[in-house]
């Protein structure tokens, strides 16, 4: 028995995922963090793109009818565009769009470029920049672990909060995420963590080289494990911005495994109990590298009574110690809202309108 080969992945595309049709095979690949769609022919086994794919956007085959046709849903969206859902019928109908959810901001005169930074062992690392041309306030997000992908999707809470009023928005994709397969994932697993923290500050100085803002009109911005991202910007690299926002975030690395669900995350950052882990671990925790005689930026931290993934502990104690040590900080608890910080759209839309009012203040 002999097997043919239809997609070998390579470095900078993994496959995502395949479906088949009634006579055609569909193929999905993340290339350079950009959703490509083929479209594969049993026998000549010849590969074609698929048309309706935005250049820089998402993509997914969200139903065929493998048995009956070659008809496909099609579902498309970007940093610019709705959530779209579209119909085609492979060699016979291009993809019609049948619907689109709301667009909540103008996206007059906003641009989405794609560029590349280079991190400290030479790595090429990508980020999206949305936003107007000209320099100016800036929000760098990353997230950084457990090989979740930042891939461009619509937000209309950050367009209508951030991008509308003039700011430009920031999605770096560093190791730890899966944007390149589980290899992507790996080169930042545990004692290799720093260089998720390398890629994010190569990303920043990329946009300072590029003149898209100043150390002043930057900020950075994350949750859950992209808070503990955020609080190693603030502790390692303060000069590089001029607000941090950590959401939600993990800020003590050698007591984590011992709060609420924090055992189940040994794999990905050590066990603070193993002495050569723990040292590691103290080399970036934010709790740990807190200095008086260092500037800081002005901090945000934001969490909730009711997390029951990342205890509020971790965002209690980085805020006490910089206020202990005379550094701006800000600090929101939620009663509510379990480890989205919010139990429902209104307490959400607080949650970002604080955010949002804090970082113009800051950057604007």
């Amino acid at each position: 028995l002999e097997f043919t080969r239809l997609y070998r992945p390579d470095g900078p595309s993994p496959l995502q995922f395949h479906v088949w049709t009634r006579d055609y095979l569909l193929l999905e690949t993340l290339t350079d963090v950009k959703s490509r769609l083929y479209l594969v022919e049993p026998g000549t086994w010849q590969r074609d793109e698929l048309p309706g794919v935005p250049d820089i956007g998402s993509a997914d085959i969200i139903d065929t009818s493998p048995d009956d046709s070659n008809e496909y849903f099609l579902r498309t969206s970007g940093f610019t565009q709705p959530s779209t859902l579209s119909r085609g019928v492979l060699d016979a109908e291009e993809p019609q769009p049948l619907k689109q959810s709301p667009a909540w901001f103008d996206t007059d005169r906003i641009t989405v470029e794609q560029h590349f930074a280079t991190s400290d062992d030479g790595t090429a690392i990508p980020y999206f920049v949305v936003g107007r041309p000209e320099p100016g306030p800036t929000l760098l997000n990353a997230y950084g672990g457990f090989e979740v992908s930042l891939t461009p999707s619509y937000s209309g809470t950050v367009g209508r909060g951030w991008l509308a009023r003039g700011g430009r928005y920031v999605v770096a994709n560093i190791r730890g995420g899966g944007e390149y397969g589980p290899r992507w994932h790996q080169a930042a697993l545990r004692h290799n963590r720093h260089r998720a923290y390398e890629d994010l500050a190569a990303v920043a100085r990329d946009l300072l080289d590029r003149g898209l803002c100043t150390p002043q009109q930057l900020g950075v911005e994350g949750g859950s494990n992209g808070g503990l991202l955020a609080g190693v910007m603030l502790t390692r690299y303060p000069e590089l911005f001029g607000a941090v926002v950590a959401h939600v975030p993990l800020t003590d690395m050698l007591r984590y495994h011992r709060l609420l669900a924090g055992a189940s995350w040994i794999a990905e950052y050590g066990d603070p109990d193993d002495p050569e882990d723990a040292a590691y671990l103290r080399t970036y925790s934010p709790l740990h590298n807190l200095e008086r005689d260092r500037r800081y930026p002005p901090t945000l931290i934001v969490t909730s009574t009711r997390d029951d993934r990342v205890h509020p502990g971790h965002a209690r104690k980085l805020a006490a110690r910089m206020r202990e040590l005379g550094h701006e900080v800000h600090y929101y608890e939620n009663i509510e809202g379990g480890h989205g910080a919010a139990a429902d759209n209104a307490q959400r839309a607080f949650h970002w309108a604080l955010t949002f009012a804090f970082l113009w203040r800051c950057l604007g």
